[in-house]
């Protein structure tokens, strides 16, 4: 099942058996808006904080996947999840609500994906029948934990990218139509001694490329075979650089097959400055807009690089460098098993 370094290789297969997103006002004016399962009207989702608001974003999107599949909560072994609040709180608080033996991960903005690789290699070995993995972000508890409150009206330089308010959340299955997640290369902490908060897309790209450059190196593929390489979160100004870093280390990607999550859910003329983000990024334009497009057999093999930045509000105090990862994923129609 290992290959190479750091590639897990799925003999079995697991299938996506069922998934939901829910985002919230901004993402509803936003590019997929038609993808999402839940649009909120507002922010605060009926709650009196952020916080629990970002809490119900999970919630809804477990209940929802569980629901679609046929299945009750009590019917999945294992939740494995995140986000970017501190100690995770809004996943381990839904998780309470969920009732599910629960494993809470966080790895910033990648957690998506690191979320699926590792629901993929319990299930591949027999571990669960069933795991519901996810992630999310709401915008304003971000912003107040990470940078200003809202409210504040603080300016922001244009390499600061717009946190998603939203979740995304798939039941992975032994058996199902799929799609399917056939390989995972697991990223390694990669830190360019970037200090700036404001620009995570330039801090992230050197991560993407050395997760991108392993996983097509050990699984011994040429960049070809995918319809599709998305990256989580970089934005603008991570999408550039990243391009950049590729072809410096003598890697070839078409443009229009390189894309970006936090460039794909907004439109033209929203306020985002460099493109979206929050690690209910890449888990809504993934589980949602992607998904469905491989349903309809527009998409049949795509690897997603879901990339974070490992800061915290008290490690940039301390004036630390941006420590970054990334973790790929593969997921395929074809399920031949």
């Amino acid at each position: 099942m290992l290959q190479g370094h750091r590639t897990w290789i799925f003999d079995k297969k697991p299938a996506i058996i069922s998934k939901a997103v829910v985002g919230g006002p901004f993402e509803a004016n936003g590019m997929l808006a038609d993808d999402f399962d839940i649009l909120h009207e507002d922010l605060w989702l009926g709650e009196d904080s952020y916080e629990k608001a970002h809490k119900v974003l999970l919630e809804e999107a477990c209940l929802r996947t569980t629901e679609k599949a046929g299945l009750s909560k009590e019917d999945v072994q294992f939740l494995i999840a995140g986000d970017l609040i501190n100690q995770i709180t809004p996943t381990s608080f839904a998780a309470r609500t969920i009732g599910t033996p629960y494993f809470g991960l966080f790895g910033a903005c990648s957690t998506s994906m690191e979320g699926l690789a590792l629901s993929a290699f319990i299930v591949n070995h027999g571990g669960a029948e069933t795991i519901l993995t996810g992630a999310s972000s709401h915008n304003s508890a971000v912003e107040k934990q990470f940078r200003y409150p809202t409210e504040y009206g603080g300016q922001k330089p244009p390499t600061a990218q717009w946190t998603v308010t939203g979740a995304g959340v798939v039941l992975l299955g032994k058996e199902g139509n799929g799609p399917y997640v056939t390989s995972a290369t697991i990223g390694r902490v990669v830190d360019m001694g970037l200090t700036d908060p404001f620009n995570m897309g330039g801090a992230m790209a050197p991560a993407a490329v050395d997760t991108i450059e392993a996983h097509l190196r050990e699984r011994q593929i040429d960049a070809s075979y995918y319809d599709l390489i998305v990256t989580g979160d970089l934005g603008h100004i991570g999408r550039e650089t990243s391009l950049d870093l590729l072809k410096k280390h003598g890697l070839t990607i078409d443009e229009e097959k390189y894309q970006d999550c936090g460039l794909m859910i907004y439109r033209e003329g929203q306020p985002v400055l460099a493109g979206g983000s929050g690690a209910g990024c890449s888990a809504t334009v993934v589980y949602g807009h992607l998904l469905n497009r491989m349903i309809k057999g527009e998409l049949k093999r795509i690897l997603v690089v879901a990339t974070g930045a490992l800061l915290s509000p008290v490690s940039f105090q301390q004036n630390e460098t941006i420590p970054c990862i990334a973790h790929a994923v593969s997921i395929e129609v074809d399920g031949d098993k």
